[in-house]
């Protein structure tokens, strides 16, 4: 979640940290070449997932995204619809109130298995979202049994936890007070972390292969202040939570090399990506902004499409045109339309690095009415197997070990996405219909788009060919 939705908390200690060497994610390689891609099943509970499984696979897409999947609020009668006030919000699953898995509007545990045994048939990695960073509003409401685990209520928050943050670039506020009106947990507890890593290795258990980390930022990091009334030392989650070093007996049952692990460290002044780099993947919430400027703007002109504003390498990096904050917490990106989208989506997934996320939104929804039909567990609407978005996933998988050359017409209407000498990816940004003209490394000939088979020709080393508005087009050879 992002800061307008949460707060953070804790108290708890800590124990030493072992000099393990972590993974460079800072050096980029150039001969690097990402080939995953993610849809975000946003509000699918698990027997829809599992249900439309094969289609998600024939889509093109190699993981999946989960709303969290354990405890959470559910007063009677939530659960319904996506947002209501009386009938359940989506964000009562970033509530929790327990750290085991089952709720009210994902589904059971064995729910959850069967959809897990649909992944696996159709060989789609599932990724959970998890957020140790907080409970619920209601202290109440958190279990009594998750309550005794870490120690008492006393033990579970930071000293200062329930204190509003008021400047999230000070790192002590925004990682010891809380954000949102939601109580942080003191995730250095040795107590909570071994609670916690137990419900981790339970999913792993069920074959689970990687996780989104909720609030990730407001998770202290070493050079972090650490919470001194409640008795930490150093702040340790990550080491824990990685697989670095053991809490109690209980570590992270499948190495970190193994899993998919990334962090919403969402972009600000202030925030020490390099230290989070040292742990996980991270998302580029910069780049999407500028992403959705570009849209807004239906040109690139005036704007860096290709840098991507992090410190980490970009092949550390998760992508997206959109997320489920950016679409229901102020409705930034609810304006754009599916067509807008698929040809943003498109761009990123085409190019050579970042693991692209294509955010499913409501079905029934339109930027007039952004809950659309507002059913709880249901599909997303149809635009995660439109015909772009399958041609995409595709090609990207397709041009592994091709590197890419990016072009721009004079308008900044049209982007083309070259990868060696095998592929390229054409997007038109713009409301009108449009032309492109513009130097490629495809060999020449006549090449036939996959998503809509429409013809384009390479002579003398430029591409040309007709290009419907916000449409985008896959070229192989």
């Amino acid at each position: 979640m992002t800061k307008n939705k949460f707060l953070l908390l804790g108290a708890g200690a800590a124990l030493c940290i072992p000099s393990l060497a972590a993974k460079d994610r800072l050096t980029h390689n150039p001969a690097y070449t990402n080939t995953e891609s993610i849809l975000h099943v946003w509000s699918w509970n698990f027997p829809t997932i599992a249900q439309n499984m094969k289609q998600i696979a024939d889509a093109g897409f190699t993981m999946i995204q989960t709303s969290p999947v354990q405890a959470c609020f559910a007063p009677e009668g939530s659960g319904k619809k996506l947002f209501s006030e009386n009938e359940g919000n989506w964000y009562f699953y970033y509530q929790p109130t327990d750290w085991t898995i089952g709720n009210n509007i994902l589904g059971s545990r064995q729910q959850m298995k069967e959809m897990m045994d649909s992944a696996a048939k159709y060989d789609v990695k599932v990724i959970v979202d998890v957020l140790p960073n907080h409970t619920a509003f209601d202290i109440d409401a958190v279990s009594e049994g998750f309550t005794k685990a870490v120690g008492g209520r006393d033990k579970m928050y930071h000293s200062n936890g329930f204190a509003a943050i008021r400047d999230y670039n000070d790192r002590a506020q925004c990682t010891l007070e809380g954000t949102g009106g939601l109580p942080d947990v003191n995730t250095e507890n040795p107590d909570f972390q071994k609670y916690y890593m137990q419900f981790v290795n339970e999913l792993l258990g069920m074959g689970v292969k990687g996780f989104r980390y909720d609030t990730a930022k407001h998770i202290g990091v070493h050079s972090d202040p650490v919470d001194k009334a409640a008795g930490v030392k150093v702040n340790d989650f990550w080491d824990v939570a990685t697989g670095r070093k053991a809490v109690k007996g209980v570590k992270l049952a499948v190495p970190e090399d193994e899993l998919f692990i990334y962090g919403e460290v969402l972009q600000d002044r202030n925030v020490p990506e390099k230290e989070y780099a040292d742990y996980m993947n991270q998302t580029a919430s910069g780049y999407g902004h500028v992403i959705r400027e570009m849209l807004d703007k239906e040109s690139a002109n005036g704007l860096d499409i290709i840098n991507w504003r992090h410190e980490a390498a970009p092949e550390y990096l998760t992508t997206w045109v959109e997320s489920h904050d950016t679409y229901c917490n102020a409705h930034e990106s609810a304006h754009l339309t599916d067509p807008q989208i698929r040809a943003a989506y498109t761009f990123i997934t085409a190019r050579q690095n970042g693991t692209p996320l294509f955010f499913s939104r409501p079905a029934g929804s339109s930027p007039a009415n952004v809950w659309g039909d507002n059913v709880s567990g249901a599909r997303g609407n149809d635009n995660f197997f439109h015909p772009e978005v399958v041609a995409a996933n595709k090609f990207r998988t397709a041009m592994k070990g091709q590197k890419e050359d990016i072009q721009v017409n004079d308008a900044g209407t049209v982007l083309l996405v070259n990868r060696g000498k095998k592929g390229a990816a054409v997007i038109n940004v713009s409301h009108s219909a449009n032309y492109v003209d513009l130097p490629t490394t495809l060999p020449a000939g006549t090449y036939r788009d996959v998503a809509h088979g429409k013809e384009f020709k390479v002579k003398n080393g430029r591409l040309k060919g007709a290009l419907a508005p916000y449409a985008s087009y896959i070229l192989m050879k």
